[in-house]
């Protein structure tokens, strides 16, 4: 498990950011890959996984 904050996260469009706690990488998000309701600033815990782009945040839960 990776630790983060939520840079952003558009609820209309499903997607978002999450900024890496200890590498400080960004990571997309998207709707589909959370496990509680986010905002942005939130701090969570997740998981990463290949994507069709690079890695993609999922299983996305409040820290």
């Amino acid at each position: 498990m990776y630790n983060g904050t939520v840079k952003f996260f558009n609820e209309t469009k499903g997607f978002g950011f999450i900024k890496d706690a200890d590498s400080s990488k960004e990571y997309f998000v998207h709707s589909s890959g959370l496990k509680d309701s986010i905002r942005e600033d939130d701090k969570v815990t997740f998981e990463l996984e290949e994507g069709k782009k690079g890695l993609n945040a999922v299983n996305v839960r409040k820290a």
